[in-house]
């Protein structure tokens, strides 16, 4: 499978994984093998993705948009919320708290995950589930400083 459609089913399965398999199921109608296949990096289903719709309605649900960020990010382009979700009682000093803590927790995870001098599968998801949660906190950064800046 190529680096764009591996890219695709790692995010395709955070989006999942972050709604419940059960709640994507209900929201699409589909099985949980059939979503399994959407994110499967099994040579059998390396060219089966999720269709647009079933993305729309999972993310819709979702606290955030994995699959469409991980589009955007390959156009190389930025997403922003429009305000309406931003956390009310952060601002941003507890913004640069909560980053600072997570990034301290991105850091013991890769310590950890790099003192055998590898880092394995199950040891890079739990980073990569770091860094998704370390963007999340970024963007709600952001909008917090467009709206002390408006």
């Amino acid at each position: 499978m190529d680096g764009i459609g591996s890219y695709l089913k790692k995010h395709t399965e955070a989006l999942v994984k972050d709604v419940g398999i059960e709640a994507a199921c209900a929201v699409t109608g589909k099985s949980k093998a059939t979503l399994g296949r959407y994110y499967s990096g099994d040579d059998d289903h390396a060219d089966r993705f999720m269709p647009v719709d079933a993305v729309a309605a999972i993310e819709a649900v979702a606290p955030y948009p994995h699959v469409t960020a991980a589009l955007a990010e390959l156009r190389g382009i930025t997403l922003s919320r429009d305000g309406a979700e931003v956390r009310a009682e952060g601002r941003v000093n507890s913004d640069v708290i909560v980053l600072s803590q997570r990034f301290a927790q991105l850091m013991a995870e890769y310590n950890l995950s790099i003192a055998d001098g590898v880092i394995s599968v199950n040891e890079a998801k739990r980073m990569l589930r770091e860094t998704l949660a370390l963007q999340k906190i970024l963007l709600e950064m952001k909008l917090h400083l467009e709206q002390e800046t408006a």
